[in-house]
């Protein structure tokens, strides 16, 4: 599946704009990883983001979402790797993050959706977002409080060491990659 039939497939199962940008964030920040921990596998990887939620708006429930989603990305063919990197982004998959993808995956989804949370309230949007100011709006629970940030320390504590980050560069690397989409993405 290529990226085209991939937005193709989340729009067919999609309907919430909020949630398909989210979808969208979330693919630019691990594609952006792909590029560093992946070269050459950046469409898979991008592919997998696109689809880690996409069955949320039908099956939003434990017992259903990512199992449905899973169960028919892998009737069209997707591979193993992307479907257990979907199903790990679910700590109550049982499914245990063990590729780059899926740490790559999980390391980026809440903190995408927060990002963009943040540039929501910025009247600058993204342009001159800084690391800091992500940083001081994470220890403000009233805000975006939806977010874990149990699952953004998770995320980055499995990922730092592969990729060679920490929170600050980590949240930069997100930022930036949401930059260089920001205009498709309305940030």
């Amino acid at each position: 599946m290529n990226i085209a039939e991939a937005r193709q497939l989340m729009h067919e199962w999609t309907q919430s704009e909020s949630l398909r940008v989210h979808m969208e964030a979330v693919a630019a920040c691990v594609g952006a990883y792909a590029r560093k921990l992946a070269p050459g596998d950046e469409e898979r990887w991008t592919v997998c983001a696109l689809l880690h939620d996409f069955d949320y708006e039908r099956h939003p429930s434990q017992e259903e979402h990512p199992f449905v989603g899973v169960r028919h990305l892998e009737s069209l063919g997707m591979d193993r790797e992307s479907l257990d990197a979907i199903l790990g982004h679910a700590d109550y998959s049982g499914v245990p993050r063990v590729s780059p993808l899926s740490k790559a995956l999980y390391a980026c989804d809440e903190l995408a959706g927060f990002i963009v949370a943040c540039v929501k309230v910025r009247p600058s949007g993204i342009a001159d977002l800084e690391p800091k100011s992500v940083k001081k709006k994470l220890k403000d629970k009233a805000f975006a409080a939806a977010v874990s940030r149990e699952d953004i320390d998770r995320g980055i504590a499995e990922l730092g060491p592969l990729a060679g980050v920490d929170l600050t560069s980590h949240i930069q690397n997100c930022i930036d990659a949401l930059r260089a989409e920001s205009a498709r993405l309305g940030l």
